[in-house]
This record gives structure tokens, C-alpha cells and sequence, in this order.
């Protein structure tokens, strides 16, 4: 999930739609009603959030300190001055990206995927057999590349670029949903992780999805498979694999 302040309506709405095209869930909030998500937001919800992109109509010198006092995302300034000046001031007020109107959504996640990584050891995020891409390219699954529904594609990177790390279903469904969504039924979730967990065991021969009750989901390398459950080489005749979530 992607927060994008601005006190323009049309261009959080528009965001909004470009980013959903793009399987992002991005929830848009005027400079007031992000003050007062930012003081009172679960950390779970904050944890969710990949990147602060912020826009017009706020303290553009108060805001990244008081992001980072909760979250290490990425915090973008969207401009539409890309005058030396201005982009100086942005970057001393404590921006990691400036970036200027118009700019394509894919752009805007490719840099904070650059930005993530930087403290990462590894060029991309990559758990054993499974490496994902922060410009929305297809995850490469046992070194080939496999497509997948957004959604699904979505919930393997956010896992991926945990690293192995369990996350907690609530904090799943607010990255992917967002984190004011209440539309959404309760075993949508766990039907994309289902349908994702088939796919990568046909791909690579094993479950790489671990799941525990009451503390949420992770990936794990096949050298850890045999540890935690034995692997699934084969299916039944009627091609159905009973999933345990």
C-alpha cells in the first residue's frame, strides 16, 4: 500500500486509478486527515505502507521527520516545480525522492522499490527459489519468469520483500487492500494466497509459503521445507491439491 497526501481531490483520484491499474492499492488523504491517520493509525496499518508520496498543500519541512518517527518507507515529495531551488529545499527538508508532474505510477514504485533496497543485500527481493521485481515486472519462480494475477503477484512481493520474515494477515490484507478497506470479505485473502500457493508448488515442486495460526504467513527456502512439513511432489489424479491455510 501506497499513501499519496495532496489537497486536490481529482488528483488523488486520479492516482488512485492509476495505481489499481497497476494492482497498487494507494490510499489518497488531504494533508488534515493524514496529521490525524499518521497520530492515531495501528502500527500494523503503518507497517503496511510502502511509500509516502506527498503533494501539494502541506508542511513540506514538518512532514518526512514525523513519518520516520514511525515508519522506514519512503517518503517522495510529487512536485510540479522542478526548479533547482525548490528540489534543494525538498531534499534538505528530508525527502529520499524528489520527482515531478507528470510521472507514470510505475516510475513512482520502481524508485521506491531503488530506495528499499539500498539497505538490502541483495539487488532484488529473493527468498531461495522465488526473486520479485519492485517495477512490476513477472517474479522469477525457479529462474523462470511466471505471470500471475495482480493481486497475487502483489501479495508474493510484499512477502518476498520481507525476507522470510512472518507478517501478520492483517498486515498483509492492509498492503494489498489497503488500510481503510472494509469491502473487502473476510476469506478473499486467503483464496488469492491458496491460489498463488498452487501455482508455486507446480512451478517448484514444494510449498514456499508457510502459514501458522495466529501469526500470519512467510516464505521459506526449500532447504527449510523438509524441517516443516514434508514436500509435495505429486497430485491427485483430479488435478485438486488440498491447500491447508
Amino acid at each position: 500500500m501506497l499513501i499519496l497526501v495532496d489537497c486536490r481531490e481529482p488528483v488523488l483520484a486520479s492516482y488512485a486509478s492509476a495505481f489499481r491499474k497497476e494492482g497498487m492499492v494507494m490510499m489518497g488523504q488531504t494533508p488534515e486527515d493524514f496529521w490525524d491517520w499518521l497520530g492515531s493509525a495501528a502500527a500494523t496499518d503503518i507497517l503496511a505502507v510502502e511509500a509516502f508520496v506527498l503533494g501539494e498543500g502541506q508542511r513540506h519541512d514538518a512532514l518526512p521527520e514525523s513519518i520516520r518517527r514511525k515508519s522506514a518507507a519512503p517518503v517522495i515529495a510529487l512536485t510540479e516545480s522542478r526548479k533547482l531551488d525548490n528540489v534543494l529545499q525538498l531534499f534538505a527538508a528530508g525527502f529520499d525522492d524528489v520527482v515531478g508532474k507528470p510521472i507514470h505510477v510505475r516510475e513512482i514504485l520502481a524508485r521506491a522499490g531503488a530506495i528499499r533496497r539500498r539497505s538490502s543485500p541483495s539487488p532484488e527481493p529473493a527468498v531461495g527459489d522465488i526473486r520479485t521485481f519492485a517495477d512490476g515486472s513477472d517474479p522469477l519462480i525457479g529462474g523462470a519468469a511466471l505471470s500471475l494475477p495482480r493481486r497475487e503477484q502483489r501479495i508474493l512481493e510484499y512477502l518476498s520483500s520481507n525476507n522470510g520474515r512472518w507478517i501478520e494477515r492483517e498486515r498483509i490484507f492492509a498492503a494489498i487492500y489497503g488500510a481503510c478497506e472494509d469491502s473487502i470479505a473476510d476469506k478473499t485473502l486467503e483464496c488469492h494466497i491458496s491460489k498463488l500457493r498452487r501455482k508455486l508448488r507446480e512451478r517448484l515442486g514444494y510449498d514456499p509459503i508457510e502459514c501458522r495460526r495466529f501469526v500470519g504467513y512467510r516464505l521459506v527456502r526449500r532447504a527449510d521445507v523438509r524441517k516443516l512439513r514434508p514436500a509435495i511432489n505429486s497430485q491427485p489424479s483430479s488435478g485438486q491439491v488440498s491447500l491447508s491455510l
